[in-house]
């Protein structure tokens, strides 16, 4: 084997890298859907030849892929034959290494000196796969024919020309078909500019020393996770968490996490979690894997990215639960929500071995709302698709952030000026959930509220959001953010409130309604008690809190603009001898 000195392996390291890089920003920027375009949902990677295994991913993918799209990519291998350059996959099959339906994946085999060196492919979310309802979320789906169309691994693009039959099949089975086009041609042309830019890395510095590069990062990424690992003590540690409902049955689905530290291994048992479920909060095992693994890397962010980083974790399958679907259990939810209550059990189990790592939990949902219509000035029909960000949890380090991504990417909300412009639909408030941030020596960051107003025609809104009946957890004596809000509002008729709080499909929505959502803040971090009285003032002056949520939280006197000192040392004290 070529030997590698330090220098070129970080070149390397580097060059791959910039090859993922420029497929995602090659996908951006020809992307026609806002939600891929403006909301970044999309990711890049480069994979192994043989299983699919991650050799490097763009920095600007979602973390949820990072571990789907090494399964996903196993699954096109496993049934890939003939293959020949300028050959494409497309697949969305949650069962075969997916997520849900809206995430569909190209695959390309990557040919160098006329052998395949490795796998390029990439995800993306599609406004709409077909399915009950526009966009896809169907809160009461109970089969996955249901959701959308069902595409296993299938050849769209043979020696470079899009098959157009194939093309047609997908075409007739999804709403808005004329503007798909643009989304996979877009995903289809960021494949081959990374085609190009790999081949340029290999031209330079030879197929050995890259192969070598690459066995060697991945060593070290294992090296260097397992390091991080041997710092947690010897132990078992459990975290639970909780998803509203299935959206069928309105009751709690249990995350039940255990997780065994051995050295410099984890163990993962999910085996006490809920069982299967009716509605679309299944998910398919390689997204409950791949949730664990983002949970880690959250955990120790400077690991960098491979197959070697998750090596040292074991997830035992946890089958007969909700978290190990089979076809045709429903799994619309499952990226979009369960990934992020997994993540939320390992981050309440490991919190109080890593006190000084860890955080109070983030708001943990996508808050995912479709809005499906026919626009009379345009004379066409659209699918509006929005996720929203929430309050980031508390840490030692100090106060959550507010308005950030969910846990599981990079995603964003797509700016308001471009939903205004593409939507017939006007975005009246955008502010602040004040209040919703958990108490704690550091409090939870905010969520936001914003309300959308019908404009032109009719349509039918579906929502797929989470933490409406629980908030996200504090950590460390820190209480819980505040919780997921959808209310609709027409004229002269009582508000709807969703029943099952944070999902709901099939709404009709006409013009002059308006939808209010309110997402979750972040859990607080520590006893509120210990907070800082003039952090209280500050966020009191801001208008985070009211007056008697300082008193009622925090323990802290306000008179006449200021903390009254006496009375506060007072009540602090009183509450905790209690």
């Amino acid at each position: 084997m070529t030997a590698i000195d330090p220098v070129t392996l970080a070149v390397v390291q580097a060059g791959l890298q910039q090859v993922c890089n420029e497929m995602d920003l090659a996908f951006v920027r020809a992307a026609f859907s806002p939600v891929i375009s403006e909301a970044l949902d999309r990711s890049d990677g480069i994979y192994h030849r043989d299983d699919g295994a991650l050799i490097a991913q763009g920095d600007l993918g979602l973390p949820v892929f990072v571990g789907t799209m090494q399964f996903g990519t196993r699954a096109v291998i496993e049934r890939a034959r003939d293959l020949k350059p300028g050959d494409m996959y497309i697949v969305n099959d949650p069962y075969m290494g997916g997520t849900h339906l809206m995430d569909v994946r190209f695959a390309k085999p990557f040919f160098y000196e006329g052998e395949i060196f490795a796998w390029l492919a990439n995800t993306g979310h599609w406004p709409d796969t077909g399915g009950m309802v526009p966009g896809g979320f169907s809160a009461h789906a109970t089969e996955s024919e249901q959701e959308g169309l069902r595409l296993p691994p299938v050849k769209l693009f043979k020696e470079g020309v899009m098959d157009e039959e194939i093309l047609s099949i997908i075409l007739s089975n999804i709403r808005i078909a004329d503007q798909r086009i643009g989304d996979i041609k877009a995903q289809a042309a960021a494949l081959t500019v990374g085609e190009r830019r790999f081949t340029a890395l290999l031209d330079r510095y030879g197929k050995d020393t890259v192969e070598a590069c690459i066995i060697e990062l991945r060593a070290r990424a294992e090296q260097q996770m397992r390091a991080k690992i041997a710092t947690i003590p010897d132990g078992e540690y459990h975290g639970v968490s909780y998803v509203d409902s299935d959206g069928i049955v309105d009751e709690p689905l249990k995350i039940d996490m255990k997780i065994t530290k051995r050295d410099t291994g984890l163990h993962f048992d999910m085996s006490g979690s809920s069982p299967p479920c009716l509605g679309p909060m299944n998910s398919v095992i390689a997204t409950t894997r791949s949730s664990v693994y983002l949970a880690m890397k959250h955990i120790f962010p400077e690991v960098p990215i491979n197959a070697g980083t998750f090596a040292p974790l074991d997830i035992e399958d946890p089958e007969g639960t909700f978290l190990y679907a089979h076809y045709p259990r429903p799994v619309s939810g499952c990226a979009a929500e369960v990934s992020q209550r997994i993540a939320e059990a390992v981050f309440a189990a490991l919190t109080p071995a890593l006190p000084d790592q860890l955080f109070a939990a983030p708001a943990g949902t996508s808050g995912n709302f479709a809005l499906g219509g026919y626009d009379p000035k345009t004379g066409k029909g659209y699918v509006l698709y929005l996720i929203s960000g929430g309050g980031y949890g508390g840490s030692m380090d100090g106060d959550g952030l507010s308005n950030g991504c969910s846990t599981i990417g990079i995603s964003k909300t797509t700016p308001i000026e471009v939903v205004e412009q593409r939507y017939p639909v006007l975005i009246e408030e955008y502010s602040l959930h004040e209040g919703s941030g958990g108490a704690g020596e550091h409090r939870g960051g905010f969520g936001v509220n914003y309300t959308v107003n019908i404009r032109r025609g009719k349509a039918r809104a579906s929502f797929v959001m989470d933490h409406g009946r629980y908030g996200p957890l504090g950590a460390l004596g820190g209480n819980d953010g505040g919780p997921n809000k959808v209310r609709i509002e027409r004229a002269g008729q009582p508000d709807y409130i969703p029943p099952h709080l944070s999902k709901d499909q099939d709404i009709q929505i006409a013009e002059g309604d308006r939808v209010h959502v309110s997402t979750p803040g972040g859990g607080g971090f520590g006893n509120p008690l210990m907070r800082d009285p003039a952090a209280v003032l500050r966020d009191l002056y801001r208008g985070y809190y009211s007056i008697g949520e300082a008193e009622d939280l925090f323990g802290v006197v306000v008179s006449e603009g200021k903390v009254d000192e006496a009375a506060t040392t007072n009540l602090r004290a009183e509450r905790a001898s209690r």
